[in-house]
């Protein structure tokens, strides 16, 4: 597989978004565009340490399941959550029932309700500036940077769990604190759009 591939619409993109039709969408109208707002953020912190040993694919088509599961990531609803919730979430075979898992994005949610600047402004003060510029192929995509284990390490002081530098590296790319799209990829470059 090249790290650029041409669509059948004619446009280029970075090759995994084009293995399924799931990946295309994502691809193109969500990876690497900036994400702000602390439930957003929650979300997308969530369904990355769920993803953590598994393929974004799972996650990603279980998503909306995840939504209804967790009350649409509201950071208020799910810090309330006790041993009841947990268990209807272990029981839902309709999302990743990992207890480790479930139980962290508890605690990531209580831990978020305590951050006095919001989860949003935290996580965005990591950014690079300026963002770095698109690399030409996949071999200049790191897993993880100075500033995505920076960010690990202040998540996991602040009370937060799976929240590893390679998770936290995924969500800047995954929320556009980085633009890890291939230089010539279709999907605009623009840093304000969102």
């Amino acid at each position: 597989m090249t790290d650029l591939v041409t669509g059948a619409d004619g446009l280029p993109r970075c090759a995994w978004g084009a293995s399924t039709p799931d990946y295309a969408a994502y691809h193109d109208e969500e990876w690497g565009r900036p994400l702000r707002g602390d439930d957003a953020l929650y979300e997308r912190l969530t369904l990355e340490a769920f993803q953590s040993g598994l393929s974004w694919l799972t996650i990603l088509r279980k998503r909306q399941a995840f939504r209804l599961a967790f009350d649409r990531f509201r950071i208020e609803k799910v810090a309330g959550y006790g041993e009841p919730e947990v268990a209807r979430l272990l029981a839902d075979a309709g999302i990743v029932r990992n207890r480790a898992k479930i139980e962290a994005a508890i605690a990531n949610a209580r831990a978020a309700l305590e951050l006095p600047e919001g989860l949003s402004a935290l996580l965005w003060s990591f950014a690079p500036s300026p963002r770095p510029a698109r690399p030409h192929s996949n071999a200049f995509v790191p897993a993880l940077t100075a500033e995505s284990t920076a960010m690990a390490k202040a998540l996991k002081k602040r009370g937060f769990r799976f929240v590893g530098p390679t998770t936290a590296y995924a969500l800047m790319q995954a929320t556009g604190m980085v633009d890890d799209h291939l230089a010539d990829c279709h999907v605009s470059g623009d840093p304000t759009v969102a």
